[in-house]
């Protein structure tokens, strides 16, 4: 019996797979050691994922996040996972949530894999391990076409009057805000981009609107740009893992084409094709 967690910045995806099937799944919020301390996600499993599992003792623990693709942080949560759940001869891997992508979606074959949820990355995978990885940046200096950056672009449009009064008047009343509320929570707040991330959703609300898919367009093709261009993009399929590049696929398709790129599998989560992956493996 092993267990696969795949976990964004918002959300964390917990799967008992026995024999290559899913006998349970779980969710917490969002693990990622580069904003939260060791005791901090030691927590999180400890009230929020413990109570939900039916056991605690399991064969492997394979955790994909946000934020582990350094020695230290990757220590962290090992220690985090191993101080609440009995791993037999301590097989425990954690990895980043770009190596979840790749394996979810191009199992052990190579292709270019990209994620697009609330942060956005992308690699180069050899069908083993990633040969290729433009950095993301995060959503100040990258992350283009995440949640995050687009809803980023969205509140820096509506405070400058950069959207018709009627967008702007929607907005702050959909969502309760004043421009005040907005700066605190990005300037003062802890995790801006969640916030962030939250607010887009009113761009796939109003994407009938010229002004608002021309933000989606033009930050799906600089995603591309900036990042799978780097690739050999013009021999490889170009794979998404998100919600964000789920729910906008259409805007996504148009921007692959007009930047002559081969759109490939668009997936919500890449939990189906880890638990094909692992199960391939471990058996």
């Amino acid at each position: 019996m092993i267990l696969i967690a795949d976990s964004g910045s918002t959300k964390t995806d917990w799967c008992v797979v026995e024999n290559g099937k899913l006998i349970q799944q779980a969710f917490t919020k969002g693990t990622n050691p580069f904003f939260q301390s060791e005791e901090e996600i030691s927590n999180e499993i400890a009230t929020a994922l413990l109570p939900q599992l039916t056991t605690n003792a399991f064969d492997a623990v394979y955790f994909y996040g946000a934020g582990c693709g350094f020695p230290d942080k990757i220590a962290m949560v090992h220690r985090a996972i191993t101080r609440h759940l009995q791993v037999s001869g301590d097989e425990v891997e954690v990895n980043t949530d770009m190596l979840a992508a790749a394996r979810g979606l191009c199992g052990h074959e190579p292709g270019i894999a990209c994620i697009m949820g609330t942060g956005s990355n992308s690699c180069y995978y050899d069908g083993k391990h990633i040969g290729a990885n433009v950095s993301p940046l995060g959503f100040i200096l990258g992350d283009e076409g995440s949640g995050a950056c687009l809803g980023k672009l969205l509140v820096g449009d509506i405070l400058k009057n950069q959207m018709t009064p009627g967008l702007k008047e929607k907005f702050l009343k959909q969502f309760n805000l004043e421009p005040g509320d907005i700066i605190d929570r990005v300037y003062r707040k802890p995790f801006p981009n969640r916030f962030l991330a939250s607010l887009s959703p009113f761009l796939a609300q109003n994407l009938d609107e010229p002004c608002v898919r021309t933000l989606v367009l033009n930050s799906f093709k600089a995603f591309l740009k900036r990042n799978v261009m780097q690739y050999d993009y013009e021999h490889s399929k170009v794979h998404f893992i998100g919600s964000v590049a789920f729910h906008y696929k259409e805007v996504l398709a148009e921007a692959a084409q007009e930047m002559g790129i081969q759109l490939g599998t668009i997936l919500k989560s890449p939990m189906e094709g880890l638990i094909k992956y692992h199960s391939t493996i471990d058996n």
